[in-house]
């Protein structure tokens, strides 16, 4: 029998899930391999379609990940993303172009980038491709042959990875810009065509001191997006 989960152990995941933000300065010093690996146990956990486990993980540090954000960051400034290896969202309606409208405004404003700076805010929209200052990118793959399923078994193992993260003290940001230039990626890390880029998760020691990690999302109420049915 499942073990049920206490109150103690729910206010903790509770607290970790109210921790978690999207974490654009970081601290130069590297995490020790060994939390990296306390990280991808408590990641390795994620359940999947007929445990499939369908995620390649690869962990970029040190001088790579030097030469990797030198390369996607040229490729970024000479031409536009690509639609990656999945499509992109049609389009932003209603309350998700709100969302999004309001999440982006909340960046600029923390480090002062008027609406109109096109150029500054392309400026760090490029950031992406510094991995906003992070030691360490994590990079997941899917099997292409396990199409959507194993996408959204990946994404589930994003969201555990960055909740172990955030529980262990460190900063994360899932990253959907480094998925625009998925050859590159593959070509640079020797990764076969068969295995498709779902997202990045650049992660490290966090700035507290940055003003850009000083502003929160808000969040949905449960009874706009919950429906019950008795």
């Amino acid at each position: 029998m499942s073990a049920i989960l206490t109150e103690p152990v729910y206010d903790t995941l509770f607290q970790i899930l109210q921790q978690r933000y999207s974490c654009r300065a970081y601290q130069p010093e590297p995490v020790p391999r060994h939390v990296i690996e306390q990280i991808l146990a408590a990641a390795q956990r994620t359940a999947s379609s007929c445990n499939t486990q369908p995620w390649h993980v690869h962990i970029v540090s040190g001088a790579t990940r030097e030469a990797l954000s030198d390369r996607l960051y040229h490729e970024a400034s000479e031409r536009p993303p690509t639609e990656g290896d999945y499509d992109n969202p049609v389009r932003f309606v209603e309350h998700y172009r709100d969302r999004r409208f309001i999440c982006g405004m909340q960046l600029y404003d923390s480090i002062g980038i008027e609406r109109q700076d096109k150029e500054g805010r392309g400026r760090q929209m490029l950031e992406n491709y510094r991995f906003f200052g992070a030691p360490h990118v994590a990079l997941i793959f899917n099997e292409a042959d396990l199409g959507t399923y194993g996408a959204v078994d990946c994404g589930a193992y994003a969201t555990n990875f960055m909740n172990a993260a955030t529980a262990l003290g460190l900063g994360c940001v899932p990253q959907a810009a480094i998925a625009y230039y998925p050859d590159v990626v593959r070509e640079f890390l020797g990764i076969p065509e068969s295995q498709r880029l779902v997202c990045a998760i650049s992660f490290g020691h966090p700035d507290h001191d940055h003003p850009i990690n000083g502003f929160r999302t808000e969040r949905a109420g449960i009874a706009d997006v919950a429906v019950w049915h008795d």
